[in-house]
């Protein structure tokens, strides 16, 4: 099959997916991700992800409510985060406590998961697609817990895993995916990385997505729009990367420095004078100076 060239699936999660005409295309990855098949009945307030060229393109997603009555969080995140993993926190419980109002049964809280697509590489690891939860096991068994509750009616008696509550989430790393499919998730995250469709798909919704998102079908003025996101987003990454190689490149300064001073600390305990270290290292008397006085002797 021939290759498509689509657009960004960012921008697609600025615009169309959140078209109800178009759930099928998220339905379909989150089909595949989940491996169940995923309908989509409502699109809820997410952050607001705004359009014009003073915006910040770090972050986009979307807030969908499925026919299970689950709440999905799909998040793009296109640049290094401080405190990445906190922030997943803090949003899926935020969630969670904006969806009971006040005086409602603990029970019915709702179920939430999380789901993130990284172009970064998020600490280490020999994976590309992460999965966790909160799951209780038993300190020596490893068993898990199951929690057993009377429902409907004193004889109706039910049991169900702590993960079956607590938020999940999946954590997608595009960089690290070598282009092997094995999978039809594989099929999407070749998508994500390549923005085009890989060679004879057959993941649930590809085939929608290749037909709503390719570039050729865009209207002049969509265009202009998409072409004018993408080229903001070339800038922003290459503003957060010069000022990261700036960083580094500060650090080993620093670094070299301060082990400067301390040799110098040593010679001067030994008996060198100033001058014979600044002699030895190259430098200017009054910068041995500053070195010996910056850091006191032990």
């Amino acid at each position: 099959m021939k290759f498509q060239s689509l657009i960004r699936f960012d921008w697609a999660m600025k615009t169309l997916l959140r078209d109800k005409a178009n759930f099928d295309v998220l339905e379909g990855f989150l089909t595949a991700l989940l491996n169940e098949p995923i309908k989509i009945e409502e699109l809820l307030e997410s952050e607001s992800n705004p359009e014009d060229g003073s915006d910040k393109f770090n972050r986009v997603d979307l807030l969908v409510r499925d026919s299970a009555g689950r709440r999905v969080i799909v998040e793009i995140q296109n640049q290094r985060e401080a405190d990445y993993l906190e922030r997943l926190l803090y949003g899926s419980a935020r969630v969670v406590v904006d969806s009971l109002k006040l005086g409602t049964d603990y029970r019915d809280v709702v179920k939430v998961i999380s789901v993130s697509i990284l172009y970064f590489n998020l600490g280490s690891g020999d994976d590309y697609v992460y999965y966790g939860t909160t799951e209780f096991r038993g300190l020596h068994t490893g068993h898990p817990l199951v929690v057993r509750r009377k429902v409907e009616s004193p004889d109706r008696v039910i049991g169900y895993r702590p993960k079956n509550i607590f938020p999940e989430y999946y954590l997608i790393n595009v960089e690290r995916f070598q282009d092997v499919i094995a999978a039809p998730l594989d099929e999407w995250i070749y998508l994500f990385k390549h923005s085009e469709t890989p060679p004879d798909y057959q993941a649930p919704g590809m085939a929608e997505a290749e037909q709503k998102l390719t570039v050729m079908r865009m209207t002049p003025e969509e265009r202009r729009r998409y072409e004018r996101y993408i080229t903001n987003l070339v800038i922003e990454k290459d503003v957060i990367e010069t000022t990261w190689e700036d960083g580094l490149a500060q650090g080993r300064s620093q670094g070299r420095l301060e082990e400067r001073r301390e040799i110098a600390l040593r010679l001067q305990a030994t008996g060198w004078t100033v001058e014979q270290i600044g002699e030895f290292f190259g430098q200017p008397i009054d910068d041995v100076r500053q070195w010996l006085n910056e850091i006191p002797s032990s």
